[in-house]
């Protein structure tokens, strides 16, 4: 018997695809978004060294009272903090890793969120 493959599973094999193009730099970091059902985070990385600069979520201390998980007010919050983070690190240049899922919804609230706090991408 066949099966169908889940969402997740093809969303994975997206993702891999996307990896494959792209990378981040000291120069240059990756800035990946993870989106689950409940919350969403956000990294930039450095694939060079394999170490993770700065990261946010909806979990993050600084927005625990104040969103309500992962919704598009929580990734527009996350994708601020995200921002506030990279710019005190003097990171000003990224390139965006949606991972896998489509450009739009909370991705996309997230990215413009990021683009308007100061991320060039």
């Amino acid at each position: 018997m066949i099966t169908k493959p889940n969402r997740n599973a093809l969303r994975k094999k997206r993702h891999l695809r996307v990896r494959n193009k792209v990378h981040g730099t000291a120069e240059r970091p990756r800035l990946n978004v993870y989106r689950s059902v409940n919350n969403i985070y956000a990294q930039i990385i450095n694939d060079d060294l394999g170490e993770t600069l700065v990261a946010a979520s909806s979990l993050s201390p600084e927005l625990k009272g104040k969103i309500q998980g992962g919704n598009k007010e929580g990734a527009e919050a996350v994708g601020k903090l995200i921002a506030a983070k990279a710019l005190e690190k003097g990171i000003k240049k990224v390139v965006f890793d949606r991972a896998g899922y489509l450009y739009h919804g909370r991705i996309k609230v997230l990215a413009d969120a990021a683009r308007e706090g100061g991320l060039e991408f």
